[in-house]
């Protein structure tokens, strides 16, 4: 069988897993009643315990869902966000890992392991400076194609989706609307967003389409970590992962061109996919968003770790600040936006 995972080993093995994630693999029939099971803690997430399991069969990925995440600031989410994590992976098909055990009673998913020597993480890619425009476009006609089989379905997929509450904890809440608190003078704007946002409902959206939850497969892009997954707007997940292109412009600014490029093909890929609204209507949504995205990555509570000095900071707060005063309606403005700062930074764009 196909073997997925998100992310490389702390430690090689050995290590006995939490309490929780052993009863979820007796549950399901992959580990005996009164048999031992040890593996290796993955690294990466802030939201979950993640573990290789080592079974005689072959190593499985278990993920259990964590009420209180990782990170400096007050972060509480539902665990029950598991669930639905595990809907959107088997809703994607082949652009997922196949989900081997969905176990409500203890949080937990049991997925494929992918060995990451094999499957490298997208993020890993890009922050290496291998930006490929290619690959960006695999990923916006995957994740379009995704958005347009659940916009068929509306009905179906927003009763198997009912999940506004963990959306706004774990997406609205610390993104926008704690963005929101450290702006006030754009706080008008961010909560126009927030709830914008929230009243849109379109398509099944993953939530996090981030390089860092992205495979670079054979075969194409393999999302993980669907934890937000919702019923909602398709214009949050093109914003939330083209926001991740911009701001690696600052971090590799030697990849930035080629990052401008993945920005471009994502985008346009997507597009192409867009039949449930007119495609201009979702980008005016995504531009808006976009800045708010951006100012969220450095003054929200999960800040992006690569960008660490003050000037680097201020640079995203002066494109996004500026842009959430006067909103524009395409992506090519935003990007301009972007580029006009890169070049006063002086790198070439």
């Amino acid at each position: 069988m196909r073997l997925v995972t998100a992310i490389p080993a702390q430690d090689d093995r050995g290590a006995v897993p939490p309490a929780a994630i052993l009863a979820a693999l007796r549950r399901h029939g992959w580990l005996a009643p009164n048999a031992a099971a040890t593996g290796a803690r993955l690294t990466g997430g802030v939201s979950s315990e993640i573990w290789r399991i080592d079974l005689p069969g072959g190593p499985i990925c278990a993920k259990q869902a964590l009420a209180k995440l990782n990170v400096a600031a007050e972060w509480y989410a539902p665990v029950a966000r598991n669930r639905y994590e595990a809907r959107w992976l088997q809703a994607a098909g082949a652009a997922a890992p196949r989900v081997l055990g969905s176990d409500d009673a203890g949080g937990v998913l049991l997925m494929e392991y992918l060995p990451p020597e094999r499957y490298p993480l997208w993020k890993a890619e890009l922050l290496a400076g291998r930006a490929d425009p290619g690959f960006a476009a695999a990923v916006g006609g995957a994740l379009g194609r995704i958005h347009a089989a659940s916009a068929a379905t509306p009905a179906e997929t927003a009763a198997r989706f009912p999940t506004d509450a963990i959306f706004h904890a774990i997406r609205l809440e610390p993104y926008l609307l704690a963005t929101a608190r450290a702006h006030p003078d754009r706080a008008a704007a961010l909560l126009g967003l927030a709830e914008t946002t929230a009243a849109t409902h379109r398509a099944l959206v993953h939530g996090d389409v981030s390089p860092k939850n992205i495979l670079v497969g054979p075969d194409g892009p393999l999302f993980l970590d669907a934890e937000c997954a919702w019923w909602g707007d398709p214009a949050f997940d093109l914003a939330f992962c083209l926001n991740h292109l911009l701001l690696k412009c600052l971090r590799v600014p030697r990849a930035a061109p080629a990052m401008l490029g993945c920005f471009d093909a994502l985008a346009t890929a997507h597009r192409a996919c867009i039949a449930w609204e007119e495609p201009a209507t979702l980008e005016e949504r995504a531009a808006h968003l976009l800045p708010g995205l951006m100012l969220a990555r450095v003054d929200g509570k999960s800040p992006v770790e690569y960008l660490t000095e003050a000037a680097e900071k201020a640079s995203v707060r002066r494109v996004a600040r500026a842009l959430l005063a006067a909103p524009v309606a395409r992506l090519g403005e935003v990007r301009a936006a972007w580029v006009a700062e890169l070049r006063r930074r002086g790198v070439p764009a």
